[in-house]
């Protein structure tokens, strides 16, 4: 299901709007393939600046860079959210746990 949605999304030809980028960020997490970490690491380059502060978008694409094993970039993206709140926090968190950086999720945590 996921790979119909990222064909699908190679088919058309619109400009993605936020719900559009955190469909298919989710999708790259979900597939964590090589089509999907290239596909999505494009799309994050692409994305323009006035989306990079919505949650929902830069949770997704925190989440899709972590599965990619690659939490720097995950924690680039965190770090430049203006303000946070708990869904950010959790993302972060999350990810560090899944990569068992326990001592970072920690850290993260009593930052909250």
């Amino acid at each position: 299901m996921f790979e119909k949605a990222l064909d699908l999304f190679e088919q058309i030809d619109i400009e993605l709007d936020d719900v559009s980028y955190t469909i298919v960020f989710n999708a790259c997490a979900k597939l964590c393939n090589d089509r999907a970490m290239k596909m999505g690491k494009i799309l994050l380059a692409k994305m323009p600046e006035n989306y990079r502060n919505n949650y929902f978008i830069s949770t997704s694409a925190m989440d899709m860079l972590i599965k990619f094993g690659d939490a720097e970039s995950a924690e680039r993206i965190f770090r430049s959210i203006e303000t946070k709140n708990i869904i950010t926090y959790n993302a972060m968190i999350k990810g560090y746990v899944g990569n068992e950086t326990f001592e970072k999720a920690l850290d993260l945590f009593e930052q909250i």
